[in-house]
């Protein structure tokens, strides 16, 4: 077994590292124009942390210890390590707080599905500390710019809310409410119509499962229900927020409002969202968030609540959606030159020679030529890795620079 990784482990070899890497630096790079500033957090975590509120089952987090102190866990997911970093690392900051990452996270798949992928690359953003409709606002505008800026093909953004969400679904009684709530969160029908519900309420189960489509329509359908105060001032909201992202983006927004959309952590409080692609007969989920105003709480020593909006993108979906186009590097980097020592008395000038080349600007990609190979041999090697240039180096220092032929 050794010569094979872990089940549900993968090796990422040279090419998909550079794709990968190339969509990584994308996405910092539109982060930071946004005023976004890089966190890093630990990898591990105390199972309390990830688990506080109960936004996150034990189950999902591959522990790794027991000790006197408590379970250690790898993160499954990012936002509860920034929470925590946030609040009790950064109190006396100016707020809001814009916060960005890169990171791997952990999941242990669910029972019976041994195999399953346990590590995941993510790229994403947290605004802590401001609520409101315009913080909503500048979190699903900054995700529409990194899908546009990274040439998804087809994507659209999914958008509902969980508060409303909740309220719609509180006159299920509570011994079938979970049920009708896992049927809108897995798009289950026909579990849905097969429920033991009366005849006014599994129409009112149809009728939350089918609030999905244009916006405006979708909400035209949620004004002739009776709502209670919060509801309708969560209506308002949305129209407000989706009024001002229509007015707001370069282009029509490819937006959809979903009020059966449900994310599988449920600290969320407002606004949910996810980024889907669909071409070439796939669906590649990009990426999800949602505002949670409660979670900082759970962190802070006096349980102080601060609001908080964020989302993360997957980057192995990201890297499939855009494999049919032509956006990603089809090669990994050349180098440019091939340093390559004349004679046995040139190892020190061709090592001094290589580290001049490196160090000039703008810096440059040197290899050495390791030696026992012929002048064909080296030539063939630097071809076939399409560096540019050989300079075959002297002992006094000088050299004799070959133009390669790739």
């Amino acid at each position: 077994m050794i010569y094979q990784p872990p089940a549900g482990a993968r090796d990422l070899l040279p090419l998909e590292v550079a794709q990968k890497a190339w969509i990584n630096d994308r996405l910092q790079q539109i982060f930071q124009q946004y005023g976004y500033s890089r966190i890093v957090t630990s990898t591990i975590e105390w199972l309390d942390t990830l688990t506080a509120g109960g936004a996150i089952k034990s189950s999902t987090v591959i522990q790794l210890q027991d000790n006197s102190e408590g379970t250690l866990g790898l993160r499954p997911e990012m936002t509860a390590s920034i929470a925590r970093a946030a609040v009790t690392r950064m109190a006396g900051n100016i707020y809001p707080q814009r916060l960005c990452y890169r990171a791997n996270v952990f999941r242990n798949p669910a029972k019976n599905h041994d195999g399953s992928q346990l590590e995941f690359y993510q790229a994403g953003v947290e605004l802590l500390f401001a609520g409101g409709v315009v913080a909503d606002a500048e979190i699903l505008l900054l995700l529409a710019n990194c899908l546009q800026d990274l040439g998804i093909p087809h994507w659209q953004i999914l958008l509902g809310d969980a508060g409303l969400t909740r309220s719609l679904l509180s006159v299920f009684p509570t011994t079938i409410r979970k049920q009708v709530r896992y049927c809108l969160a897995n798009l289950d029908r026909i579990t849905l119509e097969n429920l033991d519900l009366e005849s006014d309420l599994k129409a009112r189960a149809l009728m939350l499962f089918e609030l999905r489509g244009k916006p405006e329509t979708v909400l035209e359908k949620v004004a002739t229900l009776d709502l209670d105060p919060t509801a309708e001032a969560t209506v308002k909201n949305l129209q407000s927020l989706i009024d001002l992202l229509n007015r707001s983006y370069n282009k029509p927004l490819p937006l959809t409002l979903d009020l059966s959309l449900l994310q599988t952590f449920d600290y969320y409080t407002g606004i949910v969202f996810e980024a889907v692609s669909f071409h070439d007969n796939q669906c590649y989920l990009l990426g999800q968030g949602g505002r949670y105003d409660r979670l900082l709480g759970l962190y802070h020593p006096q349980q102080q609540s601060s609001p908080g909006i964020g989302f993360s993108l997957n980057i192995e979906d990201l890297h499939s959606a855009l494999m049919t186009t032509k956006r990603l590097p089809q090669e990994t980097p050349a180098s440019d030159w091939l340093v390559v020592a004349d004679s046995a008395e040139a190892q020190v000038a061709a090592f001094t020679h290589a580290e001049t080349l490196r160090n000039s600007t703008p810096a440059l990609r040197v290899e050495l030529d390791l030696g026992d190979r012929d002048r064909e041999a080296i030539r063939e090697y630097a071809s076939a890795c399409r560096i540019k240039k050989i300079a075959w180096v002297k002992p006094d220092g000088t050299s004799i620079v070959e133009n390669v032929s790739n």
